[in-house]
């Protein structure tokens, strides 16, 4: 079974036959390349010619983070899989203003469900009803940016409840992104830049172009597609292991370190957090129309290959919403 790998501090990575070598002063350790399905490196880490070689051949991407736990960019092998009937429709509907407002609505309205159902778990009536007021506006928005508009309030709304979920001592009042300035923000802005990878590695396995977007405006600098898969998945993947891990007393403040008006995760935090995050990805679920169990990374990639039917016009999108 191949599995993510989380490296999560400094060495080298080196290639010996079809085995990767991760060196440190303290470990030696061998991690054959069958076995790796995506690996997430944060910190300075030395990557051999020849590793890089094998990942590529392997078709494993990798994605790097800063010491500051933000994402830095990935290592994306040539795509084994390409359609060009694929990516001309995904250009189409990103050009056509009706089609692209579509899918846009589609990303927000998934978003918001998901939302809704953490809202429910933890008994915020007053911030889930103000979000379903929110979202009957999407059904009149005429413009992408007013589509981002109820997505913004309605995340405004989302973290508000924060404060009534978490611990007293993870006060968030209010999302900081760069830096983040306290506990919760730095959570919440790990927890994505992982969904992000997640979400980027999952279209990489499928025909779909990451810089295609509907949501999320195309950037040279990043592979916007992965943003609006990953809106979809952060409430039930990220949030709910921020929640867990804070009310069950997994995290304290001792899992943190603060510098220069910020506040990060350290090396014990960050390796609690991945945890959780790597149980989470794993875990099965039946699905209701497959009849079978999968694991959350499939749910990913089932959304995958929902767009890319919906591009070709095989089955129009609809987007994934918890119903468990």
């Amino acid at each position: 079974m191949k599995n993510n790998y989380y490296i999560n501090s400094d060495g080298q990575l080196n290639r010996k036959e079809n085995t990767i070598y991760f060196e440190n002063v303290n470990t030696r350790k061998p991690i054959p390349i069958e076995k790796i399905y995506s690996l997430y490196i944060f910190g300075s880490v030395t990557v051999s010619s020849q590793a890089l070689r094998l990942f590529s051949m392997e078709n494993v991407p990798i994605h790097f983070f800063s010491r500051n736990d933000y994402y830095s960019g990935s290592f994306y092998p040539r795509k084994s899989k390409v359609s060009g009937d694929v990516l001309v429709n995904q250009a189409d509907h990103y050009n056509n203003d009706k089609k692209r407002l579509l899918l846009a609505r589609k990303f927000v309205e998934g978003a918001c469900k998901n939302i809704c159902r953490n809202l429910s778990r933890y008994d915020r009536r007053e911030e889930k009803e103000a979000i379903e007021n929110n979202m009957e506006e999407l059904g009149d928005v005429k413009r992408i940016t007013e589509v981002m508009n109820v997505e913004g309030r309605c995340r405004k709304i989302y973290y508000r409840a924060f404060d009534k979920i978490l611990p007293e001592k993870f006060e968030f009042s209010e999302r900081r992104k760069r830096p983040p300035n306290n506990m919760a923000n730095a959570l919440i802005s790990f927890g994505n830049s992982l969904m992000y990878g997640s979400a980027l590695t999952e279209i990489y396995k499928t025909q779909l172009d990451p810089s295609i977007s509907y949501l999320h405006e195309p950037s040279a600098r990043r592979y916007s597609l992965s943003l609006d898969l990953a809106d979809l998945f952060k409430p039930i993947v990220v949030d709910r292991a921020i929640f867990y891990l804070t009310n069950k007393g997994k995290l304290t403040e001792d899992d943190f370190r603060e510098d220069l008006n910020k506040c990060l995760l350290n090396d014990e935090g960050r390796k609690k957090f991945l945890e959780r995050y790597d149980d989470t990805m794993k875990r099965t679920k039946k699905h209701r129309d497959l009849g079978r169990k999968v694991s959350y990374r499939r749910l990913v990639r089932l959304e995958c290959y929902k767009l890319v039917k919906h591009v070709l016009g095989e089955k129009e999108y609809e987007p994934f919403v918890i119903w468990w």
